[in-house]
């Protein structure tokens, strides 16, 4: 009986440890560069990354790391008007979304979809910023919410792998 005890703490110690790394605290955009440029080699599988935040909250710089992490030279700007940015030079190639103009769901799918076949004939990765105009279901994802810290200077960062879902997370919710 007490060998099942140690085992179920020891899962619990596990899963908590677990849960507490997909948290990180960063105290500038620097920080938030950095952080986005070891991200694809932290996790090597992420094919679709959906982040969620704030205006302002970082979600373009984050991005600036990821493709400084694969490569790419050209300067990275936000597709708020463009609406996408291909990256092709990118090892694999970027395609950068922002969903925040498209303020129907249906066009926001549809758009994404598009976009999403483009990424696969690539072998890019898909990051998404604004996926909640999305209605679709992405179990694929990798999801990355961007957060301002209390003292409004510092952002927190949760990233939820695409088999753990926490119900607060969800591209159907604000």
């Amino acid at each position: 009986m007490k060998k099942d005890t140690e085992n179920q703490f020891e899962v619990f110690n596990s899963l908590a440890q677990q849960k507490n790394n997909f948290y990180w605290t960063l105290d500038k955009p620097e920080s938030t560069m950095s952080f986005g440029s070891t991200l694809t080699k932290k996790f090597p599988n992420l094919s679709i990354l959906l982040i969620k935040g704030p205006l302002g909250a970082g979600k373009t710089t984050l991005v600036k790391g990821i493709a400084k992490s694969l490569g790419i030279q050209e300067p990275i700007t936000s597709p708020t008007f463009p609406l996408s940015q291909h990256y092709p030079s990118g090892t694999p190639p970027l395609i950068h979304i922002d969903l925040y103009r498209i303020n129907e769901t249906l066009a926001a799918n549809e758009f994404f979809l598009q976009e999403e076949e483009e990424a696969k004939s690539m072998g890019a990765i898909m990051v998404v910023e604004w996926p909640e105009r999305l209605s679709l279901k992405l179990s694929d994802a990798w999801q990355l919410k961007l957060k301002y810290s209390d003292c409004k200077l510092a952002r927190i960062v949760q990233i939820i792998p695409p088999l753990v879902r926490d119900n607060n997370f969800s591209t159907s919710s604000g």
